[in-house]
């Protein structure tokens, strides 16, 4: 078979990446324990080899130190390791929903990266921003132009008006909400039978 050429490649490599972001917008695929996501208090956790009889509550990363109180093995990949103690000043419920954020997050900027590399763009973009195909320099130019504030402006009012008061309300203990999960399903995929397959 011959190589394809690299712009196919790369909006194919694009396509595929663009495909693989939306899965950050879905609720975990990890079955839970109970028939309905509401009657679950926390996310789901690891599995554990022979449910957790070998290894315990004290299992511990570093044998050196001992495991943090604050790390009781509700979150996924628990394992107690957290040598610098940060569990123990910060709520590890915050913590989840800032990596969580910052990974889909990063997932769409390496989409959108995909996708301007390949030569894909909006209508209108080149006038902004010019015929490059370098992010180094499409980025500053939507710096210069303002671009880069805006989606800073706007994703922020989001994170103000939706984001801030649905963590209030989870760190708070209003909500039984689970780190990430803002119920955004629109194709209804963590619902009924669908979080078995």
């Amino acid at each position: 078979t011959a190589l394809q050429p690299p712009t196919v490649m790369l909006r194919t490599l694009a396509l595929f990446a663009v495909a693989a972001t939306a899965s950050a917008f879905t609720p975990s695929s990890l079955p839970l324990r109970t028939t309905t996501r509401g009657a679950v208090a926390h996310g789901p956790s690891m599995q554990l080899y022979k449910d957790g009889s070998l290894q315990g509550k004290g299992v511990s990363c570093i044998p050196i130190f001992p495991r943090p109180d604050s790390l009781d093995g509700t979150f996924p990949g628990d394992q107690g390791f957290d040598p610098f103690g940060f569990s123990s000043w910060c709520d590890m419920k915050f913590v989840a929903e800032a990596e969580i954020k910052h990974g889909r997050l990063a997932m769409l900027a390496f989409a959108g990266i995909m996708v301007e590399s390949a030569g894909i763009s909006f209508p209108g973009a080149t006038k902004v921003l010019g015929d490059s195909k370098d992010i180094f320099e499409i980025h500053n130019k939507a710096v210069a132009s303002g671009s880069m504030g805006q989606i800073l402006l706007w994703v922020g009012l989001v994170e103000m008006v939706a984001g801030v008061p649905a963590m209030n309300q989870m760190l708070s203990g209003e909500s039984n909400r689970i780190p990430g999960d803002f119920g955004f399903d629109p194709l209804g995929l963590g619902k009924g039978d669908k979080m078995a397959r």
